[in-house]
């Protein structure tokens, strides 16, 4: 059973001192700790946002950044294993539709699972089990929600299948995953994230390891069921295109913390943090040519048991020094306002930033 906090709210009911959030989800203050006997794993250790329906939330950040881990928190995912293994340490609030999900009663959040969120996981083939068809695990998911008979739940599951462009649906319903390309098993999870109208879903690399016409197609159903369903999406990935395409709005995650958020918009062509830069940089153009070799972001990611003090990036950031008094090695910046709805986690001045970007960044883009 996933540890959760100990607030002794039921779904629906408000944590005490909390008010209720105007948005359709609201993260407040995550953090998702793993005791280890090496230390305790900081994989997402302070994370705010909020996401409103119809809208599209990209999440991107490095491998390890804690992009995976903020979504499976979300969904009440992290497990305690067996063996006594130790449990996730989680704390912070999560709303959705005005219920608080970390203080519930678990059961009431697996009740959740599929009918109010959903979430495409990243390797599909991993995720489907190999023993049942591809039709039988999808009426599973409608039927855990539905009072349906099998006959409806069957009618349903081809219904999707369909909608998700799978050739002969009719008879590929009785197909096991094996049987199935990766685009298609792709598919085949988003029918049965989607099965039950979820007012939510979350998407984990969900164009991880397709090929570039495949993912063109993933992404463009996703938009299209989005539009469909009035769901609102998160979208986590490492691939900067993906986001720059189907995203409202941006978080940046770094060692398990968010160091830029903002509109899409202003993220790309207005970034405000350095890490933020690296990442632009990294990333190929097709849209001009390209005269400069990409440039990388120097380094490795930090580890989660013992990050740097300071400002995480600042053993990868050539513009550590540029603060006097040594500020980004000793304090931990937090999140200010740039502009409109725009934060970024920076102990440079905004005036700095924004010369460095428009006079040394963005040139070489």
């Amino acid at each position: 059973m996933t540890e959760l906090s100990k607030t002794g709210a039921a779904v629906g009911e408000p944590v005490a001192g909390s008010p209720a959030p105007s948005a359709f989800l609201e993260v407040r203050d995550l953090k998702v700790h793993f005791p280890t006997d090496d230390g305790l794993v900081k994989s997402v250790d302070g994370l705010s946002f909020s996401l409103e329906k119809g809208k599209t939330l990209g999440i991107v950040g490095e491998s390890g950044s804690g992009k995976s881990v903020t979504s499976l928190g979300i969904l009440g995912l992290h497990t305690a294993g067996q063996y006594g293994a130790r449990r996730a340490r989680i704390s912070g609030e999560i709303w959705l539709g005005g219920k608080e999900l970390l203080g519930a009663d678990p059961t009431e959040v697996r009740r959740m699972r599929g009918r109010e969120m959903a979430m495409i996981f990243q390797d599909p083939l991993s995720a489907l089990h190999p023993y049942y068809s591809i039709g039988k695990q999808i009426t599973e998911a409608y039927r855990v929600h539905n009072d349906v008979d099998k006959k409806t739940a069957r009618k349903r599951a081809i219904e999707m299948l369909d909608r998700v462009g799978i050739p002969q649906p009719d008879k590929r319903v009785d197909s096991y995953p094996h049987e199935f390309s990766g685009g298609m098993r792709q598919r085949a999870m988003i029918a049965m994230a989607l099965v039950n109208n979820p007012e939510l879903l979350i998407a984990d690399e969900p164009t991880t390891a397709l090929d570039v016409t495949v993912q063109a197609q993933i992404l463009d159903l996703i938009r299209d069921l989005q539009k469909e369903f009035g769901s609102a999406v998160i979208m986590i990935t490492h691939d900067l295109g993906v986001v720059a395409e189907m995203a409202d709005e941006l978080l940046v995650m770094y060692g398990g913390r968010c160091v830029e958020r903002g509109p899409a918009e202003k993220v790309f062509y207005e970034p405000q943090h350095p890490y933020t830069w690296g990442l632009l940089g990294s990333m190929p153009r097709i849209d001009r040519e390209q005269t400069e070799r990409l440039i990388p972001v120097k380094g490795s990611p930090p580890s989660l048991i013992n990050l740097p003090s300071g400002c995480a990036f600042n053993p990868r950031c050539p513009y550590a020094d540029v603060p006097k008094d040594q500020i980004t090695r000793r304090e931990r910046p937090e999140l200010r306002p740039v502009a409109d709805g725009h934060y970024s986690a920076c102990h440079m001045a905004q005036d700095e930033r924004t010369r460095i970007w428009t006079e040394e960044i963005a040139p070489k883009l």
